[in-house]
């Protein structure tokens, strides 16, 4: 691999297997090197064998002696790697075709709702262009940005912070479930499709990123199984988790590109955010009804924000090997070091959720006093709107209890009344 590159402006040799680069008293450095190539001379860095007056393999292949840095992953490992340009994925006609269609698709279904769309949108900075913007009927604006090749997950989310930044929404569009973009930022994942297809208005569902909240009550006869023991038993506590439509109790229809064109332009559908149980910065992006994400920030008691600020992600941390600079061209051998196969990111397994208190209970002097949150979960697990709540009769719990078809007592109590 090509550890070692010449910087042409300062006239220095640098280790990119070194914290420091080898240059401990540039504490800039990396971030001037890494910089995008189209934000910087593109004569800066150099591939060592050329510059040393030896044979440069990519520039005897008819291409350039310049370079860029980027991450390299391989066996779990992200050593920054120094590549001849052109950039390491330059997109095929398939790909290109690909890309244009989905985007002209989703400019017209746009239209044809009647919403404001525009393709190739630039933000007021000028630092980032939108492949389409769609403003909805109250000045909502959402940017789709079909990626259909790889891309990092730090331009994923400078781009999208930039996008917040100018008041659009980012809605990033995948063919691919290890796409990096997954979990970085608003999402969601489409089958990967002839672009004549695309075109055609062949039927084009959401596959991932779009979600469905359900709550329920952990007990015996819920189809659901315990968040807590890890589906074995029952802990009568109340569970609220996401799914994707196919996974629902009961099944919910799949959402088509163009639902989803409208119903982000109108607010009905919107983003969110689910940390992992674990905490950190770690989570699932996902798009959801906008009652659902009412309901779901009305439970755990907080907003989910979109990003709002640079961080570095997991895949962006650089591993250095600190080792000896090799001043072989390597051109040729870029592909495969880059070729360990990208992890799964597009699960249809549900998130973890959260779990709740018990269902309320009778309290005495007050049987009716609950809190407002309570009173959303009881509503959201028992299907039923909150003025049909009420105390079971025999053990207190609250229940569907003035709605029609209702009883005085919950399943458990008629269970054990009928056996008396």
């Amino acid at each position: 691999m090509a550890n070692g590159v010449w910087h042409t402006r300062y006239g220095i040799e640098i280790n990119l297997s070194l914290p420091d680069l080898g240059h401990p008293n540039r504490p800039d450095l990396l971030r001037e090197i890494s910089a995008n190539v189209a934000e910087r001379d593109p004569q800066l860095l150099e591939c060592l064998a050329h510059h040393e007056g030896r044979q440069c393999l990519s520039e005897a292949g008819g291409k350039s002696p310049w370079m860029f840095i980027r991450r390299g992953r391989v066996g779990g490992r992200r050593p920054l790697v120094a590549s001849h340009m052109p950039v390491t994925h330059k997109a095929t006609p398939a790909e290109s075709e690909q890309h244009k269609a989905t985007k002209e698709r989703v400019v017209d279904a746009a239209v044809g709702y009647g919403l404001e769309a525009e393709a190739e949108v630039c933000t007021a900075n000028r630092r980032s262009i939108s492949d389409a913007v769609v403003t909805g009927p109250d000045g909502l604006r959402i940017g789709w940005e079909i990626q259909y090749h790889h891309l990092s997950p730090s331009s994923v989310h400078r781009r999208s912070v930039i996008a917040v930044d100018q008041g659009i929404t980012p809605l990033w569009v995948a063919k691919d479930r290890t796409a990096s973009l997954i979990d970085r930022a608003p999402w969601v994942r489409v089958d990967d499709m002839p672009w004549k297809e695309i075109a055609g208005g062949k039927e084009m569902l959401i596959r991932g990123g779009y979600r469905h909240l359900q709550v329920w009550k952990c007990v015996p006869s819920s189809e659901r199984h315990c968040l807590l023991r890890d589906g074995a038993g029952h802990c009568g506590d109340l569970h609220a988790d996401w799914f994707v439509p196919a996974l629902c109790l009961p099944e919910r229809r799949s959402v088509h590109i163009e639902d989803l064109v409208l119903q982000s332009a109108t607010g009905e559908s919107v983003p969110v955010f689910v940390p992992s149980r674990g905490g950190g910065r770690a989570g699932r992006h996902m798009w959801v009804s906008a009652a659902d994400r009412a309901l779901w920030e009305e439970l755990v008691g907080e907003r989910s924000p979109l990003p709002a600020a640079p961080t570095q992600e997991d895949d962006d941390l650089i591993t250095f090997s600190e080792q000896e600079i090799d001043r072989t061209c390597r051109a040729g051998e870029e592909g495969w070091f880059v070729s360990d196969s990208r992890p799964v990111r597009d699960h249809a397994q549900p998130t973890g959720g959260i779990t709740l208190s018990r269902m309320p209970v009778r309290r005495p002097h007050d049987p009716m006093r609950i809190s407002h949150v309570e009173r959303a979960a009881a509503s959201a697990a028992l299907g039923c709107p909150p003025w049909e709540l009420g105390p079971c009769a025999g053990c207190g719990q609250l229940m569907s209890r003035y709605g029609r078809f209702a009883a005085m007592y919950c399943r458990p109590c008629r269970d054990l009344l009928n056996g008396l």
